[in-house]
């Protein structure tokens, strides 16, 4: 019997070892991501955009440019009109990192797969998103190349910089039912917002 407690007591230890030695793992790995972005000061937090945006399966489609200005994951403005409830608005958060940092989250690894030709390591984040999300980043750079939600894959590309922000300029969705593109979305031009404009009320 004092052998079983003692091999309990030890196998508790080491579970809670393993489990607190992968904690700053994982944050470290969070944190180079977020360098790679120029720090979380640079992260975006509320920005306007110029997009170009083609919904459909052909790449070849002209797309319609529209502005918006964004504060993930609650406000998404076209113009004067605030959409709602807006699944785009949490991809948003996610390319952003705002999902990855924001301390509600709860975050942990998943297994590699092969992306563009290339290994990347995933991160799962889920408690402020339902269901939870998957984020894909270049072992490289750690800069974000896929997220996979819902019943889509949606493939990031051309990362730009704009005043020390960084963001990817291009974003193809798939269903994931098919594997075929239903969206082509470039963003031509992109502005950090320090305030709200006036116009437009939360």
């Amino acid at each position: 019997m004092r052998t079983f407690v003692l091999l309990t007591v030890a196998s508790v230890f080491l579970m809670g070892t393993a489990a607190h030695s992968a904690e700053p793992d994982l944050k470290t790995r969070i944190g180079k991501i977020v360098a790679a972005a120029n720090g979380e000061e640079k992260l975006l937090k509320l920005f306007r955009i110029r997009e170009e945006l083609s919904v459909g399966s052909d790449p070849e489609k002209k797309g319609k440019e529209r502005v918006s200005i964004l504060e993930p994951p609650n406000h998404w403005w076209i113009g004067k009109r605030e959409r709602g409830p807006e699944p785009a608005k949490f991809l948003a958060w996610a390319w952003t990192l705002g999902a990855l940092t924001d301390p509600a989250s709860v975050v942990e690894s998943i297994p590699e797969i092969t992306e563009s030709g290339k290994t990347v390591y995933g991160l799962r984040v889920s408690g402020t998103m339902d269901p939870p999300m998957d984020l894909y980043f270049d072992k490289e750079n750690d800069r974000l190349m896929r997220i996979d939600w819902r019943k889509d894959m949606h493939r990031l590309s051309e990362w730009q910089e704009r005043d020390g922000v960084m963001y990817p300029a291009k974003c193809i969705g798939y269903k994931k039912s098919n594997g075929k593109p239903w969206y082509f979305s470039q963003i031509l031009e992109l502005e950090p917002l320090s305030e709200l404009p006036e116009e437009l009320t939360r």
